[in-house]
């Protein structure tokens, strides 16, 4: 399958430019170190595309090429189990003993089996929030690694919520694999407007770009019960003291914080002042 690659490099406005790769028909966006990226249909109107980021950040470069996705077969070697405390995460492909929970992850088009920091970072996360009996909402769920993983260290209810439909489908594969169906349920849309319709709840995983972390953090703490937490990742480490201050500023306290290699998360509350 051929897709456009567009990658971007935003001089001045870094969110708007997000804002307008969502608005141009993204389904999501990765952050490679100051570059944004992220795949179209071939389909895409790359014209629209380029006038919204150029009416968002004048001086952003946009590159935008055709390329072939690889055969999914052709790199499930490359995949590997990875064990974070308590909790193996591995393809079905691969045999592996796990002391603790082992979560099978058929990873497809979906982010999140193990081989990236900010997943591993959750995890780990994951196992010092988690109580029985916990209300979990996980946003850009992916393939629904973290839910699965909330839901075998005790969660009760797991709200996993992605807007890309390619992903949402390999999550309910991973959902019904792992055994864990009566408590994780996969919900297709907007995080902005799905989490308030699931809230309250005790835990919130946002494992996303930092820009959509701080533009979701006022419907996070409304949508947040009572000793609520919520783990935030796939934030860059220099990007630390940012985050930091304007999770102050906006009342939030960090509690716990990890890191490993280029990246950085942590577990945050509403209203504590350090």
């Amino acid at each position: 399958m051929s897709v456009l690659a567009v990658r971007i490099r935003p001089r001045t406005n870094h969110d708007a430019v997000v804002a307008a790769l969502f608005e141009a028909g993204s389904m999501g966006v990765h952050e490679d170190g100051d570059t944004l990226v992220t795949n179209l249909p071939l389909d895409g109107d790359v014209s629209m595309l380029r006038e919204r980021v150029a009416e968002a950040d004048p001086g952003a470069e946009v590159d935008v090429t055709t390329v072939t996705l690889p055969d999914f077969s052709e790199w499930r070697g490359t995949v590997g189990a990875h064990t974070v405390g308590r909790i193996t995460v591995a393809p079905p492909w691969v045999k592996t003993e796990a002391i603790g929970h082992l979560i099978l992850i058929e990873p497809a088009m979906a982010f999140g089996t193990g081989e990236h920091a900010t997943t591993r970072l959750c995890l780990s996360l994951l196992q010092h929030v988690i109580r029985p009996g916990d209300t979990v909402a996980d946003l850009g769920s992916g393939s629904a690694v973290l839910s699965i993983a909330a839901a075998k260290l005790g969660a009760r209810s797991v709200a996993a919520i992605e807007i890309d439909p390619d992903a949402t489908s390999n999550a309910e594969e991973n959902v019904a694999r792992n055994g864990v169906a009566e408590a994780v349920h996969v919900l297709e849309g907007d995080a902005s407007v799905l989490l308030p319709l699931v809230a309250p709840v005790r835990v919130i995983i946002a494992n996303i770009l930092s820009s959509v972390i701080l533009d979701l953090l006022a419907t996070m703490r409304s949508s947040l019960a009572e000793g609520g937490e919520v783990i935030l990742s796939g934030i860059l480490l220099d990007e630390r003291d940012m985050m930091v201050a304007r999770l102050t500023e906006g009342g939030w306290s960090v509690m716990m914080e990890e890191s490993e290699g280029e990246w950085w998360a942590a577990v945050a509350v509403p209203g504590r002042r350090p």
